[in-house]
């Protein structure tokens, strides 16, 4: 295993160590689970390839790349706060 340092604010720094604590975690064991679960862009690209070939096969024939432009640009906007309500 390396050891790598990294320079983040003190509040970023309290902030990783109560997320950890919370979960039980070392910070590093945190920072490495975030990590690892956070999908590469790369990836992103394939699992929504692999998402898109699905419906398609299975769900209905007809989605198209418009479909797919359409829910991603509806997600953004529910990311963004603009759409949908808070409960």
């Amino acid at each position: 295993m390396a050891d790598t340092t990294i320079k983040i604010s003190e509040s970023i720094r309290d902030r990783l160590r109560t997320l950890a604590e919370e979960r039980g975690l070392s910070t590093r064991a945190y920072v490495e689970r975030v990590v690892a679960a956070t999908p590469t862009e790369t990836e992103r690209a394939e699992r929504t390839a692999r998402a898109i070939a699905y419906v398609q096969a299975n769900l209905r024939t007809d989605f198209t790349e418009d479909d797919v432009r359409e829910a991603q640009e509806w997600r953004a906007a529910i990311a963004a706060r603009q759409l949908g309500e808070r409960r």
